[in-house]
């Protein structure tokens, strides 16, 4: 799962997917429901921690489709036939996961003794690393999606507030390290020229800044 990997080293607050990618990379050949257990509860935990982020109420036991669709939507997509089709593509592979789950899980609903040895023989391993595939790239999909509008929606939001905004510190520890630029008779410092200048250079050392403090 290197495209899941790769996402989640550029968004370091979706590094506790690495449990689940662990124990599906681990028992994807030796036990595949295993495997799918842990692939639908990481599919389920970014719905929810998307939904979560955008304050939007999931009801107590909401299936995997109805998580994946309110996560999509909640991202704020204007209503549209495209917008439509993928939020049902997304809960279409949500339900089907979660019924294929429920077929071959270990844990699910109880099953006989014959029924759990059969159980990893009802997906061979081309399809089993199909859906795994299929999985990974929703997940990349919504996580990318969802921190591309946080971080746009972050971005303008400063970006807006700026000339409101009282970052002395910032401007201070700025002018600490570069000082006064003189010319003539004219002296200006460096964050109010850095501000005035380029306001997006001034925002991204802003928070570069903050995020330092914090």
């Amino acid at each position: 799962m290197d495209k899941l990997k790769a996402v989640i080293r550029e968004y370091g607050r979706w590094s506790v997917l690495e449990v689940f990618i662990d124990r599906i990379e681990a028992h994807i050949e030796i036990d595949f429901s295993h495997s799918l257990e842990n692939a639908k509860a990481l599919l389920e935990t970014v719905g929810k921690e998307i939904c979560t982020s955008n304050s939007v109420e999931l009801g107590k036991t909401p299936s995997l489709n109805n998580v994946l669709k309110t996560a999509f939507s909640s991202m704020g997509y204007a209503n549209s036939d495209l917008v439509n089709q993928v939020s049902s593509a997304l809960a279409t592979i949500g339900q089907q996961v979660g019924e294929l789950r429920n077929e071959i899980g270990l844990t699910s609903h109880g099953k006989s003794l014959e029924e759990i040895k059969q159980r990893n023989n009802k997906v061979d391993l081309l399809t089993g690393a199909f859906l795994i595939d299929t999985i990974e790239l929703v997940s990349v999909f919504l996580i990318r999606n969802f921190e591309t509008k946080h971080q746009r929606t972050v971005r303008e939001t400063l970006v807006c507030s700026l000339d409101s905004l009282k970052e002395e510190e910032f401007n201070e520890s700025w002018d600490d390290s570069f000082g006064k630029f003189v010319m003539g008779d004219y002296s200006y410092p460096a964050s109010e020229i850095l501000f005035n200048v380029d306001k997006q250079a001034y925002l991204n050392e802003y928070k570069v800044f903050v995020e330092a403090e914090e």
